[in-house]
């Protein structure tokens, strides 16, 4: 049943951030919700009382610090004559949330929340800077993985790279080994535009893309990538640890996100600059290509 709005709405010139493709599903749901609401007229307190909800609860939902439910989105659609917006939304966050292992999912916010993200990666190119193609040459190998998990976690990764589009993106500080350009994960094709991508975006102001190169002799990142999430408000960085050896996971402790800090400045002042380091991306990929 749609109720009619209230006589005294909001202004719909009250600030309404764009969905951040990125957020926690509680997060994205919430600016959705209050959007909607803006929209149809009704102020928190008019939605709440059709709901029932008080108004507290409905302004922890638009600012994410309480779980949706798909019950909740059924009634506000038909409250404000949504049809199914908000459940298709919620079914949607929903089912990308879930391509994720549970484990990652804290990283999520980190890595949403960070202001910059200093990232070294020896094996393949990260996530963050990955073509659908060349994802899906990558997670279509997983073992007894079926065609439709494969489009759904690169449904997933390419949802992860909404924060390089935001009007204020965290910064990159990118370290790549030299092996990723010459490991062939797919066809020449694939390959070609991987390096495209990774030329196109390394000239973004707000990326700083480097290759560590064979000559550099180095070893200290062998055993694994890693990234460190500078957190806003001067609060501690958290890091993401990618190691076969030990197992994914993200840390909060402050002497280990300190010792890796560490090993990527030393993994960094090895690496080429990073005008060298575009030049020999775009050597390498013509060499992909003859």
């Amino acid at each position: 049943m749609t109720v009619s709005p209230d006589p005294t709405p909001e202004p719909l010139s009250e600030p309404s951030p764009e969905p951040d493709l990125y957020g926690s599903t509680r997060i994205q749901f919430g600016i959705e919700l209050r959007k909607f609401r803006l929209m149809s007229g009704f102020t928190q307190k008019k939605l709440g009382k059709a709901i029932p909800l008080s108004v507290s609860q409905l302004s922890m939902l638009e600012n994410g610090h309480r779980a949706p439910s798909r019950e909740l989105a059924r009634k506000v659609d038909g409250i404000l004559g949504l049809g199914t917006a908000l459940v298709d939304l919620l079914d949607r966050l929903n089912r990308t949330a879930a391509q994720l292992p549970r484990w990652f999912r804290p990283w999520l916010d980190f890595e949403r929340e960070a202001e910059a993200l200093r990232m070294w990666e020896p094996l393949m190119v990260p996530g963050l800077l990955q073509t659908e193609d060349y994802a899906r040459a990558i997670l279509s190998r997983e073992p007894g993985i079926s065609a439709e998990q494969v489009e759904e976690h690169i449904a997933a990764r390419m949802d992860r790279q909404g924060i390089l589009r935001r009007p204020a993106p965290p910064m990159l500080w990118v370290v790549l080994d030299e092996g990723i350009l010459h490991r062939p994960v797919a066809d020449a094709e694939v390959m070609k535009g991987q390096f495209e991508h990774l030329l196109e975006i390394g000239e973004s102001p707000s990326i700083s893309l480097q290759v560590l190169p064979y000559k550099a002799c180095s070893v200290i990142g062998l055993l694994g990538g890693f990234v460190i999430a500078d957190m806003p408000g001067g609060a501690p960085p958290v890091a993401y640890i990618d190691s076969q050896r030990t197992g994914d996971r993200v840390s909060e402790r402050i002497e280990e996100v300190k010792g890796l800090a560490f090993r990527y400045d030393v993994i960094r002042v090895d690496a080429l600059s990073r005008c060298e380091s575009l030049s020999m991306i775009k050597e390498t990929m013509r060499r992909w290509t003859t």
